[in-house]
């Protein structure tokens, strides 16, 4: 599926957050959103899931308006993974990605075999089927990033939207998720997701999109950041960038000199 943005606008009264921002991600691949605290990361996606509606512009899934899809339309197009979800009920991990089937099922429907089927697919292609019946509240946080990541499988959607998907979370499960958001690609979602640190946005991404104070997007590859210009412009910081090699491969550093 294809996701894109046309020229989307935003303010709260005279401050402009996001000025004619454009973007398009296509399937099979990923593009980071990456900026200072307020450059507008999280109210662009938010816009994008139509939370919010936009001063001006448009979002397209496949071409067609995502403003004026029904809220089911959307679901079954867009999954979201916010980056933060209190479990307020003592649900199962199973239980928990089969309310990603909730635009499939209807209202006031049950989980039928295949809803069952395609939550065990999803808790399966993320290696995570033994905690199917553990409670929500006795995962650690790599483990519940993960089930929720496996909730917006279930939803069978071709877009996946996540807001910060490593905040809060330790070195080891930072990594996790990130090798788990480069897997899917190779599954053919289209991927799309904000992050305050410039090297997962690097590490992973076919499209780094870097949203300034002054509300304004510009799109590279990340190849082209590597010298480290535009990302200390960004961060207002002087930063290094260097390539090194370990037994797993190639990885990319970023540094503050």
């Amino acid at each position: 599926m294809r996701l894109e943005t046309r020229n989307i606008s935003f303010g709260y009264g005279r401050r402009r957050i996001l000025s004619d921002v454009s973007l398009l991600i296509e399937g099979g691949h990923i593009a980071s959103l990456i900026g200072r605290n307020g450059a507008g990361k999280t109210t662009l996606i938010r816009i994008i899931m139509g939370f919010l509606s936009p001063d001006g512009g448009s979002v397209l899934v496949d071409g067609k308006d995502a403003i004026m899809m029904k809220a089911e339309d959307r679901a079954k197009a867009i999954a979201y993974i916010p980056q933060y979800s209190s479990m307020v009920y003592r649900y199962t991990v199973l239980d928990s990605v089969l309310m990603g089937r909730a635009p499939h099922i209807g209202l006031f429907g049950h989980p039928g075999k295949d809803d069952m089927d395609k939550a065990a697919e999803a808790l399966a292609m993320l290696g995570i089927e033994d905690l199917a019946d553990r409670h929500c509240d006795e995962l650690s946080g790599g483990e519940r990033q993960l089930m929720m990541i496996a909730r917006a499988l279930a939803q069978d959607a071709g877009i996946l939207i996540l807001d910060e998907p490593t905040s809060s979370l330790d070195y080891p499960n930072q990594l996790l998720v990130m090798e788990t958001i480069s897997r899917l690609r190779e599954k053919g979602y289209s991927i799309l997701f904000s992050t305050h640190n410039p090297e997962h946005a690097l590490m992973v991404s076919d499209k780094v999109i870097m949203l300034g104070m002054d509300g304004k997007a510009v799109s590279r590859n990340p190849e082209e950041l590597l010298d480290g210009c535009e990302l200390s412009s960004l961060y207002g910081r002087k930063l290094c960038i260097s390539r090194i090699e370990t037994g797993k491969g190639e990885r990319i550093v970023c540094v503050p000199e």
